[in-house]
Formats: structure tokens, sequence, C-alpha cells
């Protein structure tokens, strides 16, 4: 079935009722895959209650350490929101990004991440995330209860999923993504185009670019070929094409100081 690759990924979750009722928000959409990460210690008595008929979804949960634990083999990673700020602008709502979601479905397995119940998701967990979304709601009141959120998110997800039939490439996995961002990082910052102080102001808009792409893994090595370039000119590679490229000073140029190929497409790292 379709909705068996979305994944519900639970970040810190604080109450055992508040569990339970997202397996249950979960078996009414037709999910059932549920991973909590580093949730606080709780009872099963009220997960249980609150799960009603989806005794079977608490079986299946899975805890994790970390997040890129919980999403790592996921090629699409959708994070929520219901607060503003620079690197969450871009957040849409459900039913706007869920066709998408269903789309990369199809061939991927796909993780819509929730925060902790009192803040959401800090910035640092939206690093692990391609996309955002947030629910609209009236201005007075935007918080949500973490179970509403869920079930919100889960029935745009389960309409789209009716509307929608056509098959999808499959994505590469988030954690090639997210070394990949580290890589690009690491070349941004040898050129300088990056402040070695806050990374993440361009590196947040730059995900934001890249996650509405839903790269492919042919995409990832392509970037991670940039990436490598880059460094290697900024590490001093300029210098010694410079010296390639003046006839007087013929053998300057070592052969392992070559550049690498622009756009060799085997897997790094």
């Amino acid at each position: 079935m379709l909705l068996e690759t979305v994944r519900i990924v639970l970040v810190r979750p604080r109450g055992a009722a508040n569990v339970g009722a997202v397996a249950r928000a979960m078996k009414n959409m037709g999910l059932r895959d549920l991973v909590l990460v580093q949730p606080a210690p709780m009872g099963s008595f009220w997960s249980r209650a609150m799960a009603a008929h989806a005794d079977d979804v608490l079986r299946g949960m899975r805890r994790t350490e970390s997040l890129h634990d919980a999403v790592g083999d996921c090629g699409l990673v959708v994070g929520t929101t219901c607060r503003g700020g620079l690197y969450r602008v871009a957040a849409e709502s459900p039913r706007a990004a869920a066709p998408r979601i269903v789309a990369a479905a199809h061939a991927n397995r796909v993780a819509l991440v929730f925060g902790p119940e009192d803040h959401g998701l800090s910035n640092v967990d939206l690093k692990a995330c391609h996309q955002l979304v947030t629910i609209p709601t009236a201005a007075d009141y935007a918080s949500l209860n973490l179970a509403q959120a869920v079930l919100v998110c889960c029935y745009e997800i389960f309409l789209a999923s009716q509307a929608q039939a056509t098959a999808r490439p499959v994505l590469a996995p988030a954690d090639r993504v997210a070394f990949m961002f580290q890589r690009l990082q690491d070349a941004f910052l040898s050129i300088g185009f990056l402040l070695a102080d806050n990374p993440d102001h361009i590196m947040f808009a730059l995900r934001r670019m890249l996650g509405r792409a839903e790269l492919e893994e042919r995409d990832v090595r392509i970037w991670l070929a940039l990436a490598r370039q880059i460094e290697w000119f900024g590490r001093g590679g300029w210098q010694r094409m410079a010296r390639a490229a003046d006839p007087s000073d013929v053998g300057a140029l070592d052969a392992d100081a070559a550049a690498p190929s622009q756009l060799r497409t085997s897997t790094d790292g």
C-alpha cells in the first residue's frame, strides 16, 4: 500500500497520551510507520488507552537516538513548524505539499517530522528537513496539539493519495543529501563564500532551494563533484592552474595537483 512508505517521526515527544493519539490518527489515515526520537520516559498505559484500535502501530513503533537515524533512509524529509523566522519562511500548507509527498512516496520512503509539544522543531532539527509545512490557523492561537497536527497532515496526504497514481523516480536518501550539504558547506567556506561564524544563514537558503528539487542520486553526485572542485580551487588549486597556464613554467603542475574532473560523478566518500 502506498502510504506504508510514509513515516511519522516525533522528535523528543513528552507525553504517552499524545503518542497514543498520534498512533490512532495515523491508523485513521492509513499510515503505520511511527518513529520516536529521544522520547521522554513514559509509561505504556496512556499510550495504549489513547491509541484505541491502533495497538499495531504502537507495537511496530521504533525509537532512535537521533533525527538523522530516524530519516536517513528517506528520500524526502518534510518538517513541520508553527513558528516564523528567516529559516521557516518557505513553509507551505499541508494541502499544498501533500501531492508532492504522495508522488515521492511512490518510489521512496518519506518522513513527516514533528517537534516536541512545547516548542516544536529547533533550527538544528530543520537541517535534516528538505521541505517545511505549516498548518494555517487563526492568528490569536496558532499552536495545535501534537496529535491534532499529525491528523491534519495525514488527512491531506490521504486525500492526495486517492487522487494520484503516477510513479516518480527514486530520490537520494537523506543521509546522502546531508553529506552533500556538509561537503558544500566545507567547499564554500574554503573560498570565503560563507561566514565561518554563521554558515547557516546561506546554507538554510540552499537547503530550501535544493529541497524543492527532490534530488536523485545522480544529482547528489554532481553537487558533490562541484563541492570537490570548489574546495580544490579554494585550497590553492587556482595557483597551480596559473602556473600550468604559463608557458615559461612548464612542468610546474605536478600530476597529483591536477584538478579533478569538473563533472566526475563517482560516489564521494
